[in-house]
């Protein structure tokens, strides 16, 4: 049995703890927090609530924290619980800066432990189906590529801080991130790239980028965006391989060819848990928490989630909100 404890009940932590909840071989014994949603968590859960992790890592047998702080939070909540000889998970992105996100790659490496990054993207269905095509090379070499991620602007934040650049890292970060690790993933570090972003003049912060990275033979594009409107949640790309027109529009995988009716790819999402937060239930993340189960368990690191591409992620938006 895997013991956990969670760092943080906000959104993502409790999707967490829900998860968690329906994943043999796992149970969340603790908890860190200092607010009172904290407080009200720990007493409906039935758990103990620590103020730190240096604390809890003392009273509990633990075998991995599970980061779920805000992001300008996720280096020192890492750092803490290797120190304490504990495997970490961190929520995306893991820090906001290369050099940071080496340093816990670094420490993780030298204490013998995983720090595994929680890009769940990789672990949707569509996704399986994309890099599946992509590694066989059934349709050919891909040719060009759009990823498309819309929001509203996300009001209901906490106390703000995802609108604070240093915390944050701003749109790049917060959700530009899911598409660019899976470039990443599946194509490399873009040989170039180049962004143009916009956004309303009273605004601290650019509402919608659009993305373009070259492969050399193969193009790919992006759109982000925050709107200022209550637009529904929109998340979609397009690739175009030699041999065929493969196509997520949101509710399902469609390859398109000539004289060959659709495929549709079975991208059925099972358990779909609740996520209490502004997703409807999904699976993604009882798949992503139960693969870094399998990767505790047997003492190796993600291969969808590696060292590199999280590095090279990292790298690619803190460039770009440099000369943002």
């Amino acid at each position: 049995m895997i013991r956990i404890g969670i760092v943080g009940t906000g959104g993502m932590g409790q999707v967490h703890y829900n998860n968690y909840a329906h994943i043999d071989g796992c149970e969340v014994v603790a908890l860190v927090g200092v607010t009172e949603q904290s407080r009200e968590c720990a007493e409906r859960w039935g758990l103990p609530l620590y103020a730190d992790i240096p604390s809890m890592a003392q009273a509990e047998e633990l075998d991995v924290v599970d980061v779920c702080s805000p992001t300008y939070l996720h280096k020192q909540h890492v750092i803490e619980s290797l120190n304490a000889g504990l495997h970490a998970i961190t929520e995306k992105p893991v820090a906001l800066h290369r050099k940071d996100a080496q340093e816990m790659f670094d420490l993780a490496a030298e204490k013998g432990r995983l720090l595994l990054v929680g890009q769940v993207l990789q672990f949707t269905r569509e996704v399986e189906v994309l890099r599946s095509l992509v590694q066989s090379g059934e349709y050919g070499k891909p040719l060009d590529a759009f990823f498309e991620r819309l929001s509203a602007c996300p009001r209901w934040i906490q106390n703000g801080w995802l609108f604070d650049k240093e915390k944050s890292g701003l749109l790049p970060f917060d959700l530009h991130i899911h598409d660019l690790d899976l470039i990443v993933s599946l194509f490399g570090k873009p040989e170039s790239y180049s962004f143009t972003s916009t956004g309303n003049a009273d605004r601290s912060y650019k509402e919608h980028y659009r993305f373009l990275y070259n492969y050399g033979d193969l193009t790919v594009a992006a759109e982000a965006a925050w709107f200022n409107a209550d637009i529904p949640f929109t998340a979609r790309w397009r690739v175009y391989f030699e041999n065929a027109v493969v196509i997520n529009d949101g509710e399902r995988v469609v390859a398109y060819q000539f004289d060959r009716p659709p495929r549709v790819f079975d991208t059925g999402d099972e358990p779909r848990i609740p996520t209490g937060i502004n997703l409807p239930p999904t699976g993604m993340f009882f798949r992503e928490l139960s693969h870094f189960r399998d990767c505790i368990e047997q003492g190796v690191p993600s291969p969808f989630v590696t060292r590199e591409q999280v590095l090279t992620v990292v790298e690619l938006l803190e460039e770009m909100t440099n000369r943002d």
